[in-house]
């Protein structure tokens, strides 16, 4: 109760302090999308044909959603009619059972640059698994014994320059590799002592599911715990080692944090430019280094509320703290089109892992990184809590997607925090009735882009145009408060022009420069009019 009267306070702070600049803001909405999909949404991706891929883990126990007849997975003993992944429909809110045979708890994975899902690694007898799944209809999952050289559990993945994928780290695991496998270079495994030397002391690490984000020189950051290496991959080798993070508080599993690399702003080509765009990630939540021992004996400490900002390439890199108006641990960081994040999910107190958190935190709040000061916005709360286990994910009409949590070992619906079935959707303050939305009715040459590419685009606004920019979003693959290979680019703009009789307008931009910039792969193309975004039409850049 305290904490809860704690959370109004707080937010009567902030909507006072709004009310004083000018009236209060839109706080967003919540909508229950299906109480059910049969399973709990544990990991998440979106694919090109606006499908969301989700699943559990396959020993579980029996799920509330069977196969369809034929399908079922028998051996000797016994049969298993029950499905562990689920393909859904955010439109028409329907549900299709997938069949998965091997372990994917607590694995990782990507959309790969044709569009197909690739997922990796999971618990025994799946770690070294790597999974398929086409976006076609009535598709499949696809599994391949042995598409990894070492066992992956607790692992991330990133989308690479050149179309592979790297797959870093996991429990017990200080190394790297590259899927597919097509050729030699992919075939080898890559040591990474640094995940090794920023293991938390005893049996856990804090530096599992570590934070990747491709810099747009092309090299990968990776943090994990509380320090961050900049690394060139394909040489195996270490250009650069980042300050610590100020304030002694772990960020990765499981006192698990959260990070986004921040939008990343393009500028106009030319022939003559060589200026490589500046990136900087942010990292907020996490808890105490020593948090998920203390859970285990019923000490739930509280989470952090600091975030630390880092411009990874500025010359002399220092580390800009503030702090959110919640704490949070396993909160899920969100891109949004606008190019503000959104930070959902968690709980204020304990860890990840097994019944290892209190308090849920059930407001999100929006932090919106151009702002001079008062950077974040607490917004509406939902009902259902949604601690360990929990995902979200962007949808192209501008929704956030948010299920799962179980924070039991098998499902449970009669606990203190039961196994959540349900889908709800979050929709931003830019759901805000008042204000005309955007709407783009071309692209041309096509949805397939270039790079350094000159494009127009067509979108219609009701009202005098204002303020637009366009954004690209590459969908992620989320789990365990890591949204993996999720990037927003700001393209470069050179110039808007109303169409002669007609009411609405084309925009000239430019598609990004480089594979660093935009890796190979399907985005979401949003245009932005003052602060509120399209729907997003999805593009394919080769």
């Amino acid at each position: 109760m305290k904490e809860n009267i704690l959370v109004w306070l707080v937010f009567a702070v902030f909507s006072f302090s709004s009310l004083a600049l000018g009236g209060p803001p839109s706080r967003g909405k919540w909508k229950l999308l299906k109480r059910s999909i049969g399973i709990s949404a544990m990991h998440m991706a979106l694919l090109p044909n606006d499908r969301i891929i989700t699943f559990d883990r396959s020993n579980f126990g029996p799920s509330n959603i069977t196969l369809p007849q034929g399908k079922c997975m028998k051996d000797v003993l016994s049969s298993d009619c029950y499905s562990h992944s689920v393909e859904f429909d955010p439109i028409s809110r329907n549900v299709r059972p997938l069949t998965i045979l091997t372990d994917t708890w607590c694995s990782s994975g990507a959309l790969s640059p044709d569009g197909i899902l690739i997922q990796s690694g999971g618990f025994r007898l799946g770690d070294r698994v790597i999974r398929y799944f086409k976006p076609c209809l009535n598709c499949d999952w696809e599994e391949h014994q042995n598409g990894l050289i070492s066992p992956r559990w607790y692992a991330s993945n990133q989308v690479l320059p050149n179309g592979k994928i790297i797959v870093v780290g996991g429990i017990y695991e200080f190394t790297y590799e590259f899927i597919p496998k097509t050729s030699t270079s992919d075939k080898k495994l890559y040591q990474l002592p640094f995940l090794k030397e920023n293991r938390f002391s005893g049996e856990i690490p804090n530096n599992l599911y570590p934070f990747l984000h491709l810099s747009p020189d092309g090299n990968l950051f990776i943090f994990a715990n509380d320090r961050a290496i900049l690394l060139d991959y394909m040489n195996n080798k270490v250009v650069r080692t980042y300050p610590v993070i100020p304030g002694g508080i772990s960020r990765n599993y499981p006192s698990t944090g959260s990070s986004a690399l921040l939008p990343v702003k393009l500028s106009p080509n030319t022939k003559t430019s060589t200026t490589t765009p500046n990136a900087e990630v942010l990292i907020c939540g996490g808890t105490l280094p020593d948090s998920f021992q203390k859970s285990m004996v019923e000490i739930f400490l509280p989470a952090s509320r600091s975030c630390g900002r880092l411009m990874i390439t500025a010359k002399n890199p220092t580390w800009e703290m503030e702090e959110m108006p919640l704490e949070r641990v396993m909160g899920d960081m969100i891109l949004l089109p606008t190019g503000d994040v959104l930070i959902i999910n968690g709980a204020s107190k304990g860890t990840a892992g097994w019944n290892g958190a209190r308090t849920p935190v059930l407001h999100p709040v929006l932090y919106n990184p151009d702002a001079p000061i008062n950077r974040f916005q607490i917004l509406s709360g939902s009902s259902i809590p949604r601690l360990y286990h929990s995902t979200a994910h962007l949808l192209s009409d501008g929704r956030v997607l948010v299920g799962g949590s179980n924070p039991n070992s098998n499902y449970n619906f009669t606990t203190l925090y039961p196994t959540e079935l349900s889908l709800e959707a979050f929709y931003p303050p830019y759901f805000d009735p008042t204000k005309p939305r955007p709407s783009i009715t071309a692209i041309m040459p096509g949805m397939l882009l270039k790079y350094n590419q000159k494009l127009s685009i067509g979108f219609a606004i009701k009202g005098k145009l204002g303020n637009i920019y366009v954004t690209m979003v590459a969908p992620s693959f989320t789990t365990h408060s890591v949204a993996m290979n999720q990037r927003l680019l700001v393209l470069a703009i050179n110039g808007v022009q109303k169409n002669p009789n007609a009411k609405n307008y084309t925009l000239e931009g430019e598609a990004p420069a480089s594979a660093a910039l935009a890796p190979p792969g399907y985005y979401q193309l949003f245009v932005v009019h003052e602060g509120v975004p399209s729907k997003a039409k999805w593009v394919q850049i080769k």
